[in-house]
């Protein structure tokens, strides 16, 4: 499984600071991960659903800690790019997604 595409959304909140959209082999996307900022810094949260008592629960999340790894080493690889070319006035403009 390879991450072929991730599109960034930054957001203006004090923890969550964007959603993402992720393909996989150019053939199945995953929106709604998060980029969160926590006590030891960035974290990606999997897409997840509240219950009827409040909680979440994870509607799809790696299977082991190696992909969990190689899955937030490429998102975060990507938000610090489009950070940086946010910063910089680089980043082109990305027409909106339809749903």
């Amino acid at each position: 499984m390879n991450i072929t595409d991730v599109r960034v959304f930054p957001v203006e909140e004090d923890k969550l600071k964007a959603y993402v959209t992720i393909t996989l082999d150019h053939c199945f996307v995953v929106r709604d991960l998060k980029v969160i900022h926590g006590s030891t810094g960035l974290f990606i949260a999997m897409p997840a659903k509240k219950r009827k008592d409040g909680t979440y629960k994870d509607i799809a999340h790696p299977l082991n800690a190696d992909t969990r790894s190689q899955m937030e080493r490429v998102i975060l690889i990507e938000y610090e790019r489009h950070l940086h070319q946010a910063q910089t006035g680089t980043l082109a403009p990305v027409a909106a997604e339809l749903d």
